[in-house]
Protein backbone atom coordinates (compact mmCIF):
# COMPACT_ATOMS: atom_id res chain seq x y z
CA UNK A 1 0.00 0.00 0.00
CA UNK A 2 1.10 3.38 -0.62
CA UNK A 3 -0.58 7.09 0.57
CA UNK A 4 0.51 10.47 1.14
CA UNK A 5 3.83 9.42 3.85
CA UNK A 6 5.43 7.48 0.38
CA UNK A 7 5.99 3.46 0.55
CA UNK A 8 4.85 1.99 3.24
CA UNK A 9 6.89 -1.82 2.35
CA UNK A 10 10.17 0.75 1.63
CA UNK A 11 10.81 1.79 5.18
CA UNK A 12 10.54 -0.25 8.73
CA UNK A 13 10.55 1.88 11.86
CA UNK A 14 12.14 0.46 15.12
CA UNK A 15 8.92 0.97 17.03
CA UNK A 16 5.56 2.22 15.94
CA UNK A 17 3.52 3.45 19.19
CA UNK A 18 0.35 3.44 18.91
CA UNK A 19 -1.92 5.48 21.55
CA UNK A 20 -0.55 8.98 22.05
CA UNK A 21 -0.98 9.53 25.82
CA UNK A 22 0.86 10.09 28.74
CA UNK A 23 2.62 5.96 28.02
CA UNK A 24 2.98 6.06 24.47
CA UNK A 25 3.84 9.85 24.31
CA UNK A 26 6.54 8.94 26.71
CA UNK A 27 8.25 5.42 25.17
CA UNK A 28 8.32 7.55 21.87
CA UNK A 29 9.64 10.14 23.24
CA UNK A 30 12.33 8.33 25.04
CA UNK A 31 13.26 5.43 21.86
CA UNK A 32 13.56 8.72 19.33
CA UNK A 33 15.87 10.29 21.84
CA UNK A 34 17.70 7.57 21.89
CA UNK A 35 18.17 7.19 18.49
CA UNK A 36 15.79 4.45 16.92
CA UNK A 37 13.15 5.37 14.29
CA UNK A 38 9.65 5.92 15.62
CA UNK A 39 6.23 6.22 14.55
CA UNK A 40 3.64 7.85 17.04
CA UNK A 41 -0.09 7.52 16.45
CA UNK A 42 -2.71 8.18 17.69
CA UNK A 43 -6.68 9.49 17.95
CA UNK A 44 -7.85 12.50 16.85
CA UNK A 45 -10.30 15.06 19.26
CA UNK A 46 -8.87 12.42 22.53
CA UNK A 47 -8.91 13.63 25.99
CA UNK A 48 -9.35 11.02 28.62
CA UNK A 49 -11.38 11.99 31.42
CA UNK A 50 -9.20 12.27 34.67
CA UNK A 51 -8.14 14.06 37.69
CA UNK A 52 -5.40 15.44 36.66
CA UNK A 53 -2.80 15.18 39.80
CA UNK A 54 0.78 14.41 39.56
CA UNK A 55 2.77 13.96 42.60
CA UNK A 56 6.81 15.38 42.57
CA UNK A 57 8.53 12.31 41.36
CA UNK A 58 6.59 12.39 38.13
CA UNK A 59 7.60 16.22 37.78
CA UNK A 60 11.16 15.66 38.20
CA UNK A 61 11.58 12.02 36.88
CA UNK A 62 10.27 13.21 33.74
CA UNK A 63 11.07 16.99 33.65
CA UNK A 64 7.71 18.69 33.70
CA UNK A 65 8.17 22.10 33.21
CA UNK A 66 6.14 24.81 35.86
CA UNK A 67 3.95 25.95 33.16
CA UNK A 68 1.82 22.92 32.80
CA UNK A 69 1.11 22.76 36.28
CA UNK A 70 -1.99 24.53 36.67
CA UNK A 71 -2.49 24.41 40.32
CA UNK A 72 -0.71 23.08 43.38
CA UNK A 73 -2.58 21.32 45.74
CA UNK A 74 -1.55 22.12 49.36
CA UNK A 75 -4.37 19.50 50.52
CA UNK A 76 -7.31 17.21 50.24
CA UNK A 77 -10.37 16.51 51.82
CA UNK A 78 -12.47 13.39 52.44
CA UNK A 79 -16.14 13.65 52.79
CA UNK A 80 -17.99 10.46 54.18
CA UNK A 81 -21.39 9.61 53.81
CA UNK A 82 -22.81 11.72 56.98
CA UNK A 83 -21.29 14.89 55.60
CA UNK A 84 -18.21 14.81 58.04
CA UNK A 85 -15.22 16.28 56.57
CA UNK A 86 -11.64 15.40 57.14
CA UNK A 87 -8.68 17.62 55.80
CA UNK A 88 -4.98 15.69 54.89
CA UNK A 89 -2.60 18.71 54.88
CA UNK A 90 0.12 18.24 52.79
CA UNK A 91 3.51 19.04 54.90
CA UNK A 92 5.99 20.99 52.98
CA UNK A 93 5.05 20.01 49.35
CA UNK A 94 2.24 19.94 46.98
CA UNK A 95 0.50 18.06 44.36
CA UNK A 96 0.45 19.47 40.90
CA UNK A 97 -2.71 19.41 38.64
CA UNK A 98 -2.86 19.02 35.11
CA UNK A 99 -5.11 19.94 31.97
CA UNK A 100 -5.34 16.46 30.24
CA UNK A 101 -5.50 17.89 26.39
CA UNK A 102 -2.52 20.57 27.06
CA UNK A 103 -0.12 18.00 29.03
CA UNK A 104 -1.07 15.07 27.01
CA UNK A 105 -0.28 17.34 23.63
CA UNK A 106 2.89 18.68 25.24
CA UNK A 107 3.98 15.23 26.15
CA UNK A 108 3.37 14.26 22.08
CA UNK A 109 5.36 17.70 20.72
CA UNK A 110 7.94 17.04 23.25
CA UNK A 111 8.31 13.50 21.47
CA UNK A 112 8.15 14.59 18.06
CA UNK A 113 10.81 17.27 18.87
CA UNK A 114 13.16 14.24 20.05
CA UNK A 115 12.71 12.69 16.64
CA UNK A 116 9.28 10.53 16.23
CA UNK A 117 6.73 11.06 13.56
CA UNK A 118 3.70 11.99 14.64
CA UNK A 119 0.19 10.53 13.04
CA UNK A 120 -3.68 11.02 13.30
CA UNK A 121 -5.42 7.63 12.64
CA UNK A 122 -6.99 5.07 13.86
CA UNK A 123 -5.42 2.05 14.51
CA UNK A 124 -7.16 -1.31 12.91
CA UNK A 125 -5.09 -4.94 13.10
CA UNK A 126 -1.36 -5.58 13.10
CA UNK A 127 -0.53 -8.30 9.95
CA UNK A 128 2.65 -10.24 9.20
CA UNK A 129 4.67 -11.40 6.39
CA UNK A 130 6.85 -13.85 5.80
CA UNK A 131 9.51 -12.19 6.71
CA UNK A 132 8.44 -11.85 10.10
CA UNK A 133 8.06 -8.02 10.60
CA UNK A 134 4.80 -6.50 11.45
CA UNK A 135 2.61 -4.54 9.65
CA UNK A 136 0.53 -1.85 11.36
CA UNK A 137 -2.58 -1.33 9.36
CA UNK A 138 -4.85 2.23 10.71
CA UNK A 139 -7.17 4.40 8.94
CA UNK A 140 -6.47 8.07 8.65
CA UNK A 141 -9.76 10.56 8.62
CA UNK A 142 -10.76 12.43 11.72
CA UNK A 143 -13.59 9.92 13.08
CA UNK A 144 -17.35 10.60 12.62
CA UNK A 145 -16.91 12.30 10.04
CA UNK A 146 -18.47 10.46 7.42
CA UNK A 147 -15.55 10.35 5.06
CA UNK A 148 -14.10 6.09 4.06
CA UNK A 149 -10.54 7.57 5.65
CA UNK A 150 -7.05 5.88 3.75
CA UNK A 151 -5.71 2.69 5.17
CA UNK A 152 -2.05 3.15 5.70
CA UNK A 153 0.39 0.42 6.54
CA UNK A 154 3.63 0.85 8.32
CA UNK A 155 6.06 -1.83 8.85
CA UNK A 156 7.35 -2.22 12.52
CA UNK A 157 9.93 -4.88 13.83
CA UNK A 158 8.21 -3.83 17.35
CA UNK A 159 4.81 -2.62 18.79
CA UNK A 160 3.85 -0.50 22.25
CA UNK A 161 -0.11 -0.74 22.47
CA UNK A 162 -1.16 2.62 24.38
CA UNK A 163 -4.38 2.96 23.04
CA UNK A 164 -6.17 2.25 26.34
CA UNK A 165 -8.30 0.21 28.88
CA UNK A 166 -9.77 -1.09 26.31
CA UNK A 167 -6.69 -1.46 23.86
CA UNK A 168 -7.36 -3.28 20.45
CA UNK A 169 -3.50 -3.83 20.26
CA UNK A 170 -3.99 -5.33 23.97
CA UNK A 171 -7.13 -7.85 22.78
CA UNK A 172 -6.05 -9.11 19.71
CA UNK A 173 -1.71 -10.02 20.88
CA UNK A 174 -2.47 -10.54 24.22
CA UNK A 175 -4.33 -13.75 25.97
CA UNK A 176 -6.60 -12.35 28.60
CA UNK A 177 -6.18 -8.75 27.64
CA UNK A 178 -10.35 -9.08 26.79
CA UNK A 179 -10.80 -10.06 30.85
CA UNK A 180 -9.56 -6.53 32.14
CA UNK A 181 -11.27 -5.20 35.21
CA UNK A 182 -12.14 -1.50 35.31
CA UNK A 183 -14.99 1.21 36.45
CA UNK A 184 -15.99 3.51 34.62
CA UNK A 185 -15.05 7.45 34.79
CA UNK A 186 -17.36 10.14 34.09
CA UNK A 187 -16.25 14.02 34.71
CA UNK A 188 -17.23 17.46 33.71
CA UNK A 189 -14.93 20.84 33.37
CA UNK A 190 -16.42 23.62 34.71
CA UNK A 191 -15.66 27.16 34.76
CA UNK A 192 -13.84 27.37 38.52
CA UNK A 193 -15.94 30.12 40.38
CA UNK A 194 -14.80 33.15 41.98
CA UNK A 195 -12.79 32.39 45.37
CA UNK A 196 -14.47 32.91 48.65
CA UNK A 197 -13.96 32.56 52.52
CA UNK A 198 -15.42 29.29 53.30
CA UNK A 199 -18.34 29.36 55.94
CA UNK A 200 -17.80 28.53 59.46
CA UNK A 201 -20.05 26.79 62.21
CA UNK A 202 -21.15 23.78 60.34
CA UNK A 203 -19.53 20.73 59.13
CA UNK A 204 -22.01 20.03 56.06
CA UNK A 205 -21.33 22.92 54.33
CA UNK A 206 -19.09 22.01 50.75
CA UNK A 207 -16.87 24.65 49.79
CA UNK A 208 -14.82 25.14 46.66
CA UNK A 209 -11.36 25.59 47.54
CA UNK A 210 -8.53 25.98 44.61
CA UNK A 211 -5.93 24.78 47.05
CA UNK A 212 -7.55 21.25 48.02
CA UNK A 213 -8.86 18.55 46.23
CA UNK A 214 -11.91 17.17 47.47
CA UNK A 215 -12.64 12.98 47.57
CA UNK A 216 -16.31 12.15 48.27
CA UNK A 217 -16.75 8.87 49.84
CA UNK A 218 -20.58 8.34 49.61
CA UNK A 219 -22.54 5.46 48.17
CA UNK A 220 -24.99 7.63 46.70
CA UNK A 221 -22.46 9.17 44.37
CA UNK A 222 -20.89 5.87 43.76
CA UNK A 223 -21.61 2.62 45.00
CA UNK A 224 -18.04 1.24 44.87
CA UNK A 225 -15.37 4.21 44.03
CA UNK A 226 -15.62 7.88 44.63
CA UNK A 227 -16.42 11.18 43.42
CA UNK A 228 -14.11 14.56 43.23
CA UNK A 229 -14.04 18.37 42.39
CA UNK A 230 -10.28 18.57 41.44
CA UNK A 231 -9.10 22.47 40.98
CA UNK A 232 -7.19 22.94 37.54
CA UNK A 233 -6.46 26.80 38.01
CA UNK A 234 -9.06 28.12 35.78
CA UNK A 235 -11.31 25.09 35.48
CA UNK A 236 -12.19 22.59 37.76
CA UNK A 237 -12.88 18.68 37.15
CA UNK A 238 -16.29 17.10 38.84
CA UNK A 239 -16.82 13.57 37.88
CA UNK A 240 -17.39 10.07 39.35
CA UNK A 241 -16.16 6.41 38.89
CA UNK A 242 -17.99 3.09 39.25
CA UNK A 243 -18.49 -0.19 37.62
CA UNK A 244 -21.94 -0.92 38.86
CA UNK A 245 -23.85 -1.26 36.35
CA UNK A 246 -27.09 0.97 35.34
CA UNK A 247 -25.34 3.52 37.94
CA UNK A 248 -26.15 6.64 36.25
CA UNK A 249 -22.78 8.50 36.16
CA UNK A 250 -24.15 12.00 34.65
CA UNK A 251 -26.66 12.10 37.76
CA UNK A 252 -24.04 11.56 40.06
CA UNK A 253 -21.87 14.44 38.61
CA UNK A 254 -24.80 16.43 38.43
CA UNK A 255 -26.37 16.07 42.16
CA UNK A 256 -22.40 16.82 43.36
CA UNK A 257 -23.05 20.03 41.26
CA UNK A 258 -25.90 21.02 43.00
CA UNK A 259 -24.46 20.07 46.77
CA UNK A 260 -21.25 22.25 46.20
CA UNK A 261 -23.00 25.14 44.41
CA UNK A 262 -20.64 24.35 41.65
CA UNK A 263 -23.57 24.07 38.68
CA UNK A 264 -24.06 27.13 37.65
CA UNK A 265 -20.59 27.49 36.80
CA UNK A 266 -20.24 27.42 33.24
CA UNK A 267 -19.61 23.44 31.76
CA UNK A 268 -16.20 23.55 29.10
CA UNK A 269 -16.12 20.01 27.94
CA UNK A 270 -17.50 16.39 28.90
CA UNK A 271 -15.80 13.52 29.10
CA UNK A 272 -16.43 9.88 29.97
CA UNK A 273 -14.03 6.94 29.50
CA UNK A 274 -13.21 2.94 30.98
CA UNK A 275 -10.41 3.22 34.04
CA UNK A 276 -8.84 -0.25 34.19
CA UNK A 277 -8.25 -1.54 37.99
CA UNK A 278 -5.63 -4.39 38.05
CA UNK A 279 -2.71 -4.65 35.91
CA UNK A 280 -3.26 -7.58 33.20
CA UNK A 281 -1.20 -11.10 34.06
CA UNK A 282 0.96 -10.49 30.92
CA UNK A 283 1.99 -7.17 29.09
CA UNK A 284 3.55 -9.03 25.94
CA UNK A 285 3.03 -11.94 23.49
CA UNK A 286 6.70 -12.54 23.46
CA UNK A 287 7.46 -11.43 19.87
CA UNK A 288 6.96 -7.68 18.81
CA UNK A 289 4.43 -6.38 21.22
CA UNK A 290 4.35 -4.71 24.23
CA UNK A 291 1.62 -3.04 26.08
CA UNK A 292 1.62 0.32 28.20
CA UNK A 293 -0.05 2.59 30.18
CA UNK A 294 -3.88 1.83 30.79
CA UNK A 295 -3.37 -1.16 28.24
CA UNK A 296 -1.46 -2.53 30.55
CA UNK A 297 -4.07 -1.86 33.43
CA UNK A 298 -1.77 0.23 35.48
CA UNK A 299 -4.27 2.33 37.17
CA UNK A 300 -3.81 2.41 41.08
CA UNK A 301 -6.64 0.60 42.95
CA UNK A 302 -8.34 2.92 45.59
CA UNK A 303 -7.30 5.81 44.11
CA UNK A 304 -7.09 6.09 40.50
CA UNK A 305 -4.33 7.56 39.88
CA UNK A 306 -2.72 6.61 36.99
CA UNK A 307 -0.79 9.61 35.22
CA UNK A 308 2.64 8.52 37.06
CA UNK A 309 1.98 4.94 36.35
CA UNK A 310 1.45 5.32 32.92
CA UNK A 311 4.25 7.48 31.99
CA UNK A 312 6.92 5.36 34.05
CA UNK A 313 4.97 1.99 32.01
CA UNK A 314 5.85 3.69 28.77
CA UNK A 315 9.18 4.12 29.75
CA UNK A 316 9.82 1.02 30.87
CA UNK A 317 8.28 -0.51 27.49
CA UNK A 318 10.39 1.43 25.35
CA UNK A 319 13.49 0.34 27.52
CA UNK A 320 12.44 -3.44 26.58
CA UNK A 321 11.45 -2.51 23.15
CA UNK A 322 15.37 -1.17 23.10
CA UNK A 323 16.71 -4.08 24.47
CA UNK A 324 14.89 -6.24 22.37
CA UNK A 325 15.86 -4.72 19.13
CA UNK A 326 19.43 -4.49 20.30
CA UNK A 327 19.74 -8.01 21.26
CA UNK A 328 17.49 -9.73 18.84
CA UNK A 329 15.55 -11.32 21.56
CA UNK A 330 12.39 -10.79 22.19
CA UNK A 331 12.31 -11.94 25.90
CA UNK A 332 13.11 -8.72 26.72
CA UNK A 333 9.67 -7.80 26.05
CA UNK A 334 8.22 -8.89 29.62
CA UNK A 335 10.90 -6.81 31.14
CA UNK A 336 8.80 -3.58 31.00
CA UNK A 337 6.10 -5.65 33.44
CA UNK A 338 8.78 -7.46 35.60
CA UNK A 339 10.02 -4.35 36.21
CA UNK A 340 6.82 -2.12 37.09
CA UNK A 341 5.67 -4.83 39.44
CA UNK A 342 9.15 -5.13 41.16
CA UNK A 343 8.63 -1.55 41.98
CA UNK A 344 4.83 -1.12 42.79
CA UNK A 345 3.16 -4.63 42.63
CA UNK A 346 2.94 -4.02 46.38
CA UNK A 347 1.34 -0.65 46.43
CA UNK A 348 -1.11 -1.80 43.63
CA UNK A 349 -1.97 -4.87 46.23
CA UNK A 350 -1.93 -2.51 48.91
CA UNK A 351 -4.22 -0.37 47.72
CA UNK A 352 -6.53 -3.68 46.15
CA UNK A 353 -7.11 -4.48 49.29
CA UNK A 354 -7.96 -1.02 50.67
CA UNK A 355 -10.62 -1.01 47.92
CA UNK A 356 -11.98 -4.05 48.70
CA UNK A 357 -12.14 -3.42 52.33
CA UNK A 358 -13.11 0.54 52.70
CA UNK A 359 -15.78 0.85 49.93
CA UNK A 360 -18.01 -1.57 50.09
CA UNK A 361 -20.69 0.30 52.01
CA UNK A 362 -21.52 3.43 53.66
CA UNK A 363 -21.06 1.85 56.96
CA UNK A 364 -17.09 0.87 55.96
CA UNK A 365 -16.80 4.40 54.13
CA UNK A 366 -18.16 6.09 57.56
CA UNK A 367 -14.87 4.69 59.62
CA UNK A 368 -12.59 4.89 56.37
CA UNK A 369 -12.69 9.01 56.28
CA UNK A 370 -12.35 8.72 60.55
CA UNK A 371 -9.40 6.59 60.42
CA UNK A 372 -7.84 9.53 57.78
CA UNK A 373 -7.91 11.81 60.68
CA UNK A 374 -5.19 10.24 61.99
CA UNK A 375 -1.73 11.89 62.16
CA UNK A 376 -0.22 8.36 61.35
CA UNK A 377 -2.34 7.56 58.34
CA UNK A 378 -1.92 11.08 56.74
CA UNK A 379 1.80 10.64 56.70
CA UNK A 380 2.28 8.00 55.68
CA UNK A 381 -0.02 7.97 52.67
CA UNK A 382 1.06 11.24 51.88
CA UNK A 383 4.96 10.25 51.56
CA UNK A 384 3.63 7.14 49.63
CA UNK A 385 1.63 9.12 46.94
CA UNK A 386 4.43 11.84 46.83
CA UNK A 387 7.34 9.66 46.36
CA UNK A 388 5.39 6.56 44.46
CA UNK A 389 6.80 3.92 47.27
CA UNK A 390 5.77 2.19 50.65
CA UNK A 391 7.62 4.19 53.67
CA UNK A 392 9.83 1.89 55.13
CA UNK A 393 11.37 4.04 57.46
CA UNK A 394 9.09 3.94 60.29
CA UNK A 395 8.06 0.15 60.88
CA UNK A 396 6.29 1.21 64.69
CA UNK A 397 4.21 3.95 62.46
CA UNK A 398 2.87 0.94 60.08
CA UNK A 399 2.49 -0.83 63.03
CA UNK A 400 0.35 1.44 64.75
CA UNK A 401 -1.51 2.00 61.45
CA UNK A 402 -2.60 -1.51 61.43
CA UNK A 403 -3.89 -1.55 64.75
CA UNK A 404 -6.23 1.51 63.72
CA UNK A 405 -6.97 -0.35 60.57
CA UNK A 406 -8.15 -3.48 62.82
CA UNK A 407 -9.93 -1.38 65.00
CA UNK A 408 -11.69 0.93 62.99
CA UNK A 409 -13.23 -2.39 60.81
CA UNK A 410 -14.40 -4.00 63.37
CA UNK A 411 -16.15 -0.89 64.94
CA UNK A 412 -13.76 -0.71 68.08
CA UNK A 413 -13.46 3.09 67.67
CA UNK A 414 -16.88 5.07 66.78
CA UNK A 415 -16.41 7.46 63.71
CA UNK A 416 -16.27 11.31 64.85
Amino acid sequence: MTDQHGSENSKIWDAVVVGGGPAGATAAHDLARAGHKVLLLDKAGRIKPCGGAIPPRLISDFDIPDELIVARIGSARMVAPSETRVDMPIDGGFVGMVDRDVFDEWLRERAAAAGAERRVGTFARIDRSADGVATVLYRSGARGSGAPGIMHSPRARMIIGADGALSKVARDEIPGAEKMAFVFAYHEIIASPDPAPEPSGTTSVRHYDGARCDVYYQGRLSPDFYAWVFPHGPTASIGVGSAVKGFSLRDAVASLRADTNLDTSETVRREGAPIPLKPLKRWDNGRDVVLAGDAAGVVAPASGEGIYYAMLGGRLAGQAVAEALQTGDARALALARRRFMSEHGRVFFVLGILQQIWYRNDRRRERFVAMCRDADVQRLTWQAYMNKQLVRRDPFAHLRVLAKDIAHFFGLVAPR
